[in-house]
């Protein structure tokens, strides 16, 4: 694994960073973003945390607010090509980060990605559960004490990534929950995770419920009015509980694109490899063998019952 020492002396000499998250950011992702931040500020090296697209959950927006974490959209700031850009959750072989103006110097991701060669310093955990988990063992490997409010963010990035510890977990990421457990403000930690979903986002639930198709453990469902991206994560893992189902996938039409959430709980049935292969040529997909989404731009690609027979046909 890389030295974080490697970046901090690449990075010393640099006028302006950006931390830069994936698109639409979820907790995982600016949680890594702000604790990446308190680190490089131990070593006066400022940063400034972007992303392309908008906060979506409410319940991040809390997180950022109580936290006091300053992340904002891209647009807002003034980049220049010389400005220097590390990319947390996400790397853009996948495609779901906006190539902005400036260097990419890093990547720190726990996606299934190829990091593109050209990176100065890449740490790509596919192993981990959350990137939130690599960020804290960077703290680890300096001997630094993390804040209060970064190991909270940390804490929730790590929980909801992993549902828990129930998805996706290394033994690192049991021992870095449990030494943030110690660290963390549990009461903001736990009131984030309970409070996930507002009473006007239940009749995407009741739609979900009433328009669900379920055939052979493969549960599916399309949005037609739409259905934000975090929202489809969350009502995936919804139908995943259901013990009649092992594979979910949702899809929304969002705008003039179809966004796509899928969940698996079969190793046979890795949600990346099959997202990719059923929209190969119309549109791109990617994440990890039991969680992935993806994407169809142009949504005269999009055919509800062909996609639904294409995933079905993977699974057969």
């Amino acid at each position: 694994m890389p030295n974080i020492i490697e970046l901090i002396n690449l990075l010393r000499a640099e006028a302006r960073v950006f931390i830069q998250t994936h698109n639409f950011p979820d907790h995982d992702a600016i949680a890594s973003a702000f604790a990446l931040q308190e680190l490089l500020n131990h070593f006066e090296i400022k940063s400034y945390i972007v992303y392309d697209g908008d906060i979506q959950r409410d319940s991040l927006k809390r997180m950022i607010s109580i936290l006091n974490i300053k992340a904002c959209n891209y647009t807002e700031l003034s980049m220049k090509p010389e400005d220097k850009i590390i990319i947390v959750d996400g790397c853009k072989g996948n495609r779901n980060v906006f190539d902005l103006k400036g260097y990419e110097i890093a990547v720190i991701d726990h996606h299934e990605v190829i990091c593109p060669e050209y990176i100065a310093f890449s740490d790509i955990r596919m192993d981990y559960g959350s990137c939130s988990t690599i960020i804290y063992t960077y703290y680890q490997e300096l001997g630094i004490k993390i804040s209060r409010e970064a190991a909270t963010a940390l804490m929730v990035g790590l929980s909801i990534d992993t549902a828990l510890l129930t998805r996706s977990v290394s033994e690192t990421d049991i021992n870095v929950y449990a030494s943030l457990y110690v660290n963390a403000n549990t009461t903001i930690v736990n009131s984030i995770l309970r409070n996930y979903i507002k009473t006007e986002e239940l009749r995407f639930y009741r739609y979900a419920i009433d328009n669900i198709r379920i055939r052979d453990c493969f549960a599916f469902c399309y949005f037609h009015h739409g259905c934000n991206q975090n929202l489809l994560g969350i009502l995936s893992d919804f139908f995943l509980a259901l013990e009649e189902v092992n594979f979910v996938v949702l899809c929304a039409k969002n705008d003039d694109k179809i966004n796509f959430s899928v969940r698996s709980e079969l190793e046979q049935w890795n949600a990346s490899k099959i997202i990719q292969k059923v929209l190969k040529d119309i549109g791109f997909g990617g994440g990890h063998s039991d969680m992935a989404g993806g994407m169809i731009k142009n949504i005269n690609l999009f055919n509800e019952n062909e996609i639904y027979e294409k995933f079905f046909n993977e699974l057969t």
